[in-house]
């Protein structure tokens, strides 16, 4: 089991990872805010190649706001867990108030963090996508079904540390993976970094003004 020291490090590993891929024209670097912006800054930096954001939202259940059931994309759709929602007995209509309240907080966060910054036309182009680690997918699922929306050329995960339960998941959806850590049981995402602070709204801002 690697440690990171922090994930600026992770970011740098994985650029390492990706060079072939440096100064590409055709090529931009995706982050999941908040924490997966920080990794793809690095990447970004250390390749000469754009950065941008795709902000997905976790839809948590009704008792268990951390488990994800499903996660919603910037265009308001959702890609669920249906297998989750069958083993608790949930219903989808019981989690409309927390749906739009997760739009609510992609359209808070896309005003705040891009201020007069129009998102980077990625249709055709090699994407690069970025979160700090994954431990259910649904965020990135729903990452993954938006550029495939928008017609992404190639789609690749870029991720420090990932459960093998979730590339089971992943694995068909997506052109290529740059995983650093495939791990058996992931737990939580954090106990593979020395440094996991919760980033906030002002740092995802200064790394997209920085860009």
């Amino acid at each position: 089991m690697q440690i990171y020291k922090n994930r600026e490090a992770a970011g740098q590993l994985l650029a390492l990872r990706l060079s072939n891929y440096a100064n590409k024209e055709n090529t931009l670097v995706l982050g999941i805010p908040r924490g997966g912006v920080v990794v793809a800054y690095q990447i970004a930096k250390k390749l000469n190649i754009p950065l941008d954001i795709v902000i997905t939202r976790k839809i948590g259940a009704p008792t268990q706001p951390e488990l994800a059931l499903g996660a919603l994309d910037p265009r308001g759709e959702v890609f669920w867990d249906q297998n989750l929602l069958m083993e608790l007995g949930i219903k989808k209509d019981q989690l409309v108030d927390e749906i739009e309240a997760q739009k609510k907080e992609i359209q808070r966060r896309e005003t705040l963090y891009r201020k007069d910054r129009l998102p980077l036309d990625i249709t055709g182009k090699v994407v690069i996508l970025v979160d700090d680690g994954i431990a259910t997918g649904a965020t990135v699922q729903a990452a993954i079904n938006y550029l495939k929306y928008l017609k992404a050329g190639r789609i690749i995960l870029a991720i420090p540390v990932l459960s093998k339960e979730v590339l089971n998941i992943l694995d068909s959806n997506i052109d290529e993976m740059i995983i650093l850590q495939l791990v058996e049981y992931l737990g939580a995402v954090g106990s593979f970094y020395e440094d996991f602070h919760p980033i906030s709204d002002e740092e995802v801002i200064a790394l997209m003004a920085s860009s």
